[in-house]
């Protein structure tokens, strides 16, 4: 059986060595556009590659998927983050877990991941195919490369990623395809709050997307201030849930930061007193009474229209409300989308109702396969969306040869 993948990635290359190896007779062509395959991999986690995330109950873990979470929770039955870790463990590759659940190979360098990868195609046979472009697909699974060569196949695998070209190939072949839109990435905030205080973040902040009554999306965790705007998981995290409302608002809506989510509106209220009436003589911007940091603190303390040098027993009722509203509701302009380092991921992609989660097969043309985010499956930043690739590749790499 002749089996070809299209596309050089995770998903790509783990269902190419997952095919070979389950169906010795099966030949395994993988063609990869570019001059070297995995490159994203490479790139990935800063040059360590985030493989995986330690949450080994699936119910959980298919919560860290805006798309696609429903599909994936049969499909993580059958192949999960626990699986990925004895993948690698049989390749020679150990994972390590970070404080935040991440996984990386203990040498902290994306080589040892993208070398395992490589030796393992090379063992179970798998041709790879470097610098060929493929420019169309018919139905016959005729595959057309650039050099004007021409490929046939029995069973058909598109692993391209969000490249147009995929997409497109699926509808060529049948398939609806969600309008892919940007996910992960930063927000363009120009604000005299954040002006000057690059590097500075906050470990626990919650951001809330709000735009009149019905629409209402939140995230939490750390916060890092940069020379234009805001970066951070919980920045990532939110462009990910709020991914095609802010692609529908050209990526300007109104952004509500809550520096201290572990207060409720009337703790905070009490809280603010009780500092009052305890550090009457402190002034206001020297003392900072909460885990923030001073210079954000003092910016806080600034756009609440109190004077630097005003003491705490100073402060009058309306002043500190208007404080309490800095804190736990600060109003701030999203202008725009920032990039997230190389790791560009995308949301939308082939339509998960078109596709039989068993086997990662199409239900529109019998013998072509999907894996990675030519899907329309995006996780939040973590190590989430690789895992989807090495699911859907994994079960795909299983089904291809029957």
């Amino acid at each position: 059986m002749k089996i070809i993948v299209i596309g050089g990635g995770a998903a790509g290359f783990f269902a190419a060595i997952e095919c070979a190896r389950k169906f010795s007779n099966s030949q395994v062509t993988l063609l990869e556009a570019g001059r070297e395959p995995l490159a994203k991999v490479k790139i990935s986690g800063g040059g360590r590659c985030n493989v995986s995330h330690h949450c080994f109950d699936n119910a959980q873990l298919v919560q860290y998927y805006p798309r696609g979470s429903k599909a994936l929770r049969g499909a993580f039955s059958r192949f999960n983050p626990q699986d990925t870790v004895s993948w690698f463990a049989q390749e020679g590759v150990k994972l390590k877990t970070e404080a935040d659940g991440r996984m990386f190979p203990i040498s902290d360098s994306s080589q040892s991941i993208v070398n395992a990868l490589l030796m393992a195609a090379q063992s179970s046979n798998v041709t790879v195919r470097t610098q060929a472009p493929v420019i169309k697909v018919t139905s016959g699974f005729e595959v057309h490369l650039k050099n004007q060569e021409k490929l046939t196949c029995d069973r058909l695998l598109i692993a391209t990623g969000g490249s147009p070209c995929g997409h497109q190939w699926a509808r060529d072949l049948g398939h609806q395809v969600v309008s892919p839109v940007p996910s992960l990435f930063t927000f363009n905030i120009r604000d005299d709050r954040l002006k000057d205080l690059l590097g500075i973040a906050a470990q626990s902040v919650l951001l809330t997307i709000q735009d009149g009554p019905k629409l209402r999306i939140s995230s939490t965790g750390p916060l890092l201030i940069t020379h234009w705007g805001i970066s951070g998981p919980a920045v990532l995290k939110l462009s990910a849930w709020a991914a095609r409302v802010l692609h529908q608002n050209a990526y300007k809506l109104n952004l509500v930061i809550n520096w201290l989510p572990e207060y409720q509106e009337r703790d905070l209220k009490d809280e603010l007193v009780k500092i009052k009436n305890s550090n009457a003589k402190k002034q206001v911007a020297s003392y900072c009474p909460f885990n923030l940091p001073k210079r954000l603190w003092q910016r806080l303390v600034e756009a609440a229209e109190i004077p630097l040098q005003k003491i705490w027993a100073e402060l009058s009722k309306t002043q500190l409300t208007s404080l309490e509203l800095q804190l736990r509701a600060g109003s701030f302009r999203i202008e725009g989308k920032g990039v997230f380092k190389d790791e560009f991921v995308t949301c939308g992609g082939v339509d998960l109702s078109e596709i039989n989660f068993k086997t990662i097969e199409s239900k529109i043309c019998p013998g072509l396969y999907f894996a990675g985010e030519v899907l329309d499956i995006d996780g939040v930043t973590g190590g989430f969306n690789f895992q989807s690739a090495w699911t859907t590749g994994w079960i795909a790499g299983q089904s291809m040869g029957e």
